[in-house]
């Protein structure tokens, strides 16, 4: 389950649907413990996120059918992914 394509269109979306200023403020500790519950759906919502990540409007009503719950543990991929790119550009 990694995202693959443009980072920032999904980013943009999930920003879009009011998903990414909950998610700043939740703690994300006690979030990854409860995220086995939601593993099934958020590999749904990022295989979404990879088809439609080259069409924004598709992307965002795509991801809107998904449950707020899901969308935050695809925002945490998210950055998680950008951090991931972040630490390897540095190395390099």
């Amino acid at each position: 389950m990694h995202l693959q394509g443009n980072l920032q269109s999904v980013f943009d979306a999930l920003y879009g649907l009011g998903i990414i200023d909950p998610v700043l403020r939740m703690d994300w500790r006690a979030a990854f413990e409860e995220r086995h519950r939601f593993k099934d759906g958020v590999s749904r919502a990022v295989y979404v996120a990879n088809r439609y990540c080259g069409d924004p409007d598709r992307l965002m009503d795509e991801l809107a059918k998904f449950d707020g719950e899901i969308l935050k543990y695809l925002a945490m991929e998210v950055a998680r992914e950008y951090a991931d790119y972040h630490a390897r550009k540095e190395l390099h």
